[in-house]
């Protein structure tokens, strides 16, 4: 397929271990054009390329203590597009962080575990069809 035509797939978390496992399921089972970031900065500084979702760690602490947060970057990214769609994830399974995640306005969060990969799946298709549906719907209202 033209790389026009797949989704743009940012990928964001410090564990380098995971982020690389995470590219791979993608790769894999899905025609995605993935870019990996290890930072929340990284991703901002390229969120010029206009990615079609996000899949953000929350905490992003493991390389720099120093560094964005999952939460600040959500935010930031957020504050460029508010369109973009971004997934959480986090091995946090609190549900309070999984609100706060969604007082910031995430997509969705997903906790890490053996079942991430799918539900992360399942959520990048139910957005895909939400989109389509409203592009649908907006071009049948133009035509009223």
């Amino acid at each position: 397929m033209k790389t026009e035509n797949k989704i743009k797939l940012f990928l964001v978390d410090d564990d380098a271990l995971f982020l690389k496992s995470l590219e791979i399921e993608f790769m894999q089972h899905g025609d995605f054009e993935i870019q990996t970031f290890a930072t929340g900065e990284l991703c901002i500084q390229n969120l010029s390329q206009q990615p079609d979702v996000i899949i953000l760690d929350y905490y992003l602490d493991g390389i720099d203590k120093l560094a964005m947060n999952g939460l600040d970057t959500l935010d930031a990214i957020k504050q460029f597009n508010t369109n973009i769609p971004v997934i959480m994830l986090s091995s946090q399974d609190k549900i309070d962080v999984a609100i706060n995640c969604m007082h910031h306005k995430a997509t969705d969060y997903v906790v890490k575990s053996e079942t991430a990969f799918m539900r992360l799946q399942k959520i990048i298709a139910t957005v895909f069809k939400y989109k389509k549906i409203e592009k649908q719907l907006n071009w049948y209202m133009d035509r009223m």
